[in-house]
């Protein structure tokens, strides 16, 4: 009986929350007050429809669920089990996007495509993945499996398992342990951000100093103008 709980998507769903957000306290707080939740609830009503090629109502179904949570998952989209979304206003999941289990977004996500192009047009997003508040994910590209998005992020291209892409465009890094990478705009091991925030710290002081000797050789001038007078 468990083991045929456990296989229904909306219960790994519920007990993702409570395994993800420690402001989740009971069942019935999460089923009466997480909009991520009952996105998730709409989406997969949507898809069954969609899957069973039944017209109108799987689109129908999926902007109520848009008009009540402010989150849009089209109904052809494929969302795997155990999939969390943190407060979700703003999040936008493509016709032809594919997420994977344990997949968890926060507010602002896009996961979309680039232009008019048909077919395959949507990322492809692995399992255990952590994707940022307000990151872009935008193409047909594949974000493999335990791999990170840093929030603010614009991700254009493929990032491998174990990596963060960070940054617009997107950079992958992928000598950092994905566990203790904070996913904070302020809080990036980028070497890049590091070497240019060093290189701007180095000029203020070097414009401070030559404030500081200016101030002194001014100072200079005057008291030996004063002397010789």
């Amino acid at each position: 009986m468990l083991k045929c709980i456990q296989t229904i998507p909306l219960f790994e769903d519920i007990r993702m929350i409570f395994e993800r957000d420690p402001a989740a306290r009971n069942w019935l707080e999460v089923i009466c007050c997480y909009p991520g939740f009952h996105a998730i609830v709409c989406y997969r009503f949507a898809h069954w429809l969609h899957r069973w090629h039944v017209p109108f109502f799987p689109r129908f179904v999926s902007h109520l669920g848009r008009f009540l949570t402010g989150i849009e998952i089209h109904p052809g989209a494929v969302l795997g089990k155990g999939i969390v979304i943190d407060h979700g206003m703003g999040i936008v999941i493509g016709e032809t996007a594919i997420v994977g289990d344990y997949t968890l977004m926060y507010q602002g996500v896009t996961l979309g495509g680039t232009g008019k192009e048909s077919g395959k047009r949507h990322p492809t997003v692995g399992h255990h993945v952590v994707i940022g508040a307000g990151a872009k994910v935008l193409g047909n590209i594949h974000i493999d499996n335990y791999a990170r998005v840093g929030a603010g992020s614009i991700v254009l291209r493929d990032v491998p398992a174990h990596c963060t892409a960070v940054g617009v465009p997107g950079r992958n890094l992928c000598r950092v342990n994905p566990e203790n990478f904070s996913l904070e705009p302020g809080h990036s091991l980028d070497p890049e951000a590091i070497t240019i925030r060093t290189l701007v710290d180095r000029i203020e002081q070097l414009e401070q100093q030559l404030q500081t000797l200016k101030q002194t050789l001014a100072f200079s001038g005057s008291h030996t103008h004063a002397t010789l007078s």
